[in-house]
């Protein structure tokens, strides 16, 4: 150029003085001070405090994740996520028609259950997860057709299927502990099948929102007896895997009392649904 700059330069350097030409990258008068950062790499106390910050950094997340993996198994939550459109469909299906249905048994491969998208019998959190949004959603939905949503009744709503939610997994895991049942049935498997009943919820108050309160009754009461089909043949080779599987008769007060806890906690669906959606319709 005419001035002698650089034609590539974007922006006129003003970090020299007035009247004073840039000769930041021309010459060989800028040494390592025009470059502080080559000089702090090439320090090698520098290069091993970073070294040193970067192993602390790496132990503190392995720490990290073992101890939030020992409350709560993230590695676990990955297998009950592992659906697709197929199994969801499926399992909707199966949630609202169980009748039908003949091999209730989970699928194993070397001692491990296959993933929830590769057998629809197995347990998965995200139809319990969504269906719980969709229900709030739907509970709002209601109260606004009826002039009577604000978000505080949303929030209470919300609030409220979760206690119940958590006090039915707590006094399952209870009664399974004092029966002394010897199950391979976890806690997130619990959540899982306690879960299910939001499908029904959901159903019977969308149908109360299109048909009345006698299309909501009818709805709901099919949905009651189907998760309660569903539980009790589900949880029947949970907790009395060994008889069960054999068809064989139960006898024994032991087992008694875990046919009882069976049919309790399938009773205790069709409870909770009513509980949550009666006053949504009106």
């Amino acid at each position: 150029s005419m001035d002698g700059t650089d034609p590539s330069q974007l922006f006129d350097d003003t970090s020299a003085a007035p009247g004073v030409q840039p000769t930041g990258f021309q010459g060989q008068g800028v040494g390592t001070m025009g470059h502080p950062g080559r000089t702090l790499l090439s320090d090698p106390m520098s290069n091993l405090a970073m070294a040193y910050g970067s192993s602390l950094a790496s132990q503190g997340k392995d720490l990290v994740d073992k101890n939030l993996d020992r409350f709560l198994p993230i590695s676990k939550l990955k297998y009950y996520f592992a659906v697709d459109t197929v199994y969801v469909g499926k399992k909707l299906g199966l949630l609202v028609f169980p009748y039908m249905h003949q091999n209730w048994e989970v699928s194993y491969q070397q001692d491990t259950p296959v993933a929830p998208r590769f057998d629809i019998n197995a347990p998965d959190l995200y139809i319990p997860a969504m269906g719980f949004i969709t229900y709030i959603l739907v509970a709002g939905l209601a109260l606004g057709t009826q002039n009577r949503f604000t978000p505080e009744i949303l929030g209470m709503q919300a609030s409220s299927a979760l206690v119940w939610l958590i006090m039915e997994v707590l006094v399952v895991l209870l009664s399974l502990y004092l029966v002394t049942v010897n199950t391979d049935l976890t806690t997130i498997d619990l959540v899982a099948f306690s879960g299910y009943k939001y499908v029904g919820m959901i159903v019977g108050v969308v149908a109360g929102l299109l048909f009345g309160r006698t299309g909501y009754y009818l709805t709901l009461l099919w949905c009651c007896i189907s998760i309660f089909v569903f539980m009790i043949r589900t949880l029947r080779l949970k907790l009395l895997s060994e008889a069960a599987a054999q068809g064989v008769l139960v006898h024994g007060a032991r087992n008694q009392l875990r046919m009882y806890l069976t049919m309790s906690i399938a009773a205790a669906q069709p409870i909770f649904m009513y509980w949550l959606t009666y006053h949504l319709v009106r």
